[in-house]
């Protein structure tokens, strides 16, 4: 009598690191497809990446590219520590510091998916990493259509990034603390949001109406 073993497929689920991963590659991804849209930096300083199915445009910016790295690698730790509430990006004029565009990325942090309250080790996510990069390359589209809405942005500026954590949080020695630098007289619009089932973003962007 044989006996045989058929192999099954199983459907990978996410872990914390991953989920990390994840998220912060979306932050990623999705800043410099705001400051390419929104044309803070010149066309020509952008390389092509494929990534979610998609073309998107990355700085080629060696200077933009160690800030970028230096802040979202922080932002990895704190995304792993679970202490993230959001990440603003706050685009404003160069000459007035009026600010223009304020783009949010409000960060749920669900605990109890990450550990195992008895062990403490990782626990796995009932949904796939395929499963959560099609949420994000809807978000992605997303925020490339805000061109089609948002007023045409006709003076030269820059950017900041804010990180909100939870209280008694250390902040590096390099990082200043600011205000929330609101937008008066604005309009917001929710975009979509994707889910790890460890994390959650959702992403809304508002701006100046007059």
């Amino acid at each position: 009598m044989a006996a045989t073993k058929t192999s099954q497929r199983t459907k990978q689920g996410i872990t914390l690191k991953g989920s990390t991963e994840i998220v912060a590659e979306f932050f990623h991804y999705g800043i410099n497809s705001i400051l390419y849209q929104r044309g803070i930096y010149p066309e020509e300083s952008f390389k092509q990446s494929q990534k979610y199915g998609l073309t998107l445009l990355v700085t080629d910016d060696d200077k933009l590219t160690a800030f970028l790295n230096e802040v979202l690698g922080q932002v990895k730790m704190w995304l792993s520590a679970m202490t993230v509430q959001k990440l603003v990006v706050v685009i404003k004029a160069i000459d007035t510091n009026e600010v223009l565009e304020r783009w949010q990325f409000d960060v749920e942090c669900n605990d109890s998916n990450a550990t195992s309250p008895k062990s403490g080790s990782e626990k796995v996510s009932a949904k796939s990493v395929k499963e959560v990069n099609a949420e994000i390359k809807a978000v992605i589209r997303q925020i490339t259509a805000t061109v089609t809405f948002l007023p045409l942005i006709e003076t030269a500026c820059d950017f900041d990034l804010l990180v909100y954590t939870d209280k008694d949080i250390d902040v590096p020695d390099t990082w200043g603390e600011t205000g929330p630098q609101f937008i008066a007289n604005s309009e917001e619009v929710k975009l979509r949001s994707f889910n790890t089932l460890i994390h959650k973003v959702d992403t809304m962007v508002s701006y100046k109406t007059s």
